[in-house]
């Protein structure tokens, strides 16, 4: 896959998770590829979690921001511990929140304020610890085809 991005709405994306990583313990990442191999978008998230180790955070508090770009395919997915923190309701409004922008084509802005929704969630419940935390996952935007599934 080629980056749809250009480098400076790959930057904004970055400074954005930066920006929502800075006071939590959290972690974030987006994930960009052509098409999603899996009839529903938040399997393939799912898997694409497990591929990138974002369920080896040490508070389970990984958050991954999974969008097909052929196909406009989205979905966000948390960790276990995010999970037991935040409702239901919660991921469907940050999704509502994102899919209403890329209706627009607003396609960064939407990951941007889906981004900062979910940073302030894990502020919320995971704050930031001098002593202990340290960034544990990279901050780029991953790119890159679908792998066949596992069998």
């Amino acid at each position: 896959m080629n980056n749809p991005l250009t480098p400076e709405q790959e930057a904004a994306l970055v400074a954005a998770i930066r920006q929502a990583e800075i006071t939590t313990s959290g972690e974030i990442r987006v994930h960009l590829e052509d098409s999603c191999p899996t009839p529903e978008p938040l399997d393939r998230a799912a898997q694409v979690f497990a591929e990138l180790n974002m369920h080896k955070t040490a508070r389970r508090n990984g958050v991954l921001f999974y969008l097909a770009w052929d196909t406009r395919q989205f979905a966000v997915i948390g960790d276990a511990g995010i999970n037991s923190a935040v409702s239901d309701e919660f991921w469907e409004i940050t999704k509502e929140t994102v899919l209403e922008q890329f209706r627009l084509g607003k396609f960064v802005l939407g990951l941007e304020r889906g981004i900062r929704m979910v940073g302030e969630q894990l502020q919320r419940h995971f704050p930031y610890n001098a002593a202990t935390d340290r960034n544990e996952l990279d901050d780029s935007i991953s790119i890159g085809d679908a792998k066949p599934p596992r069998v």
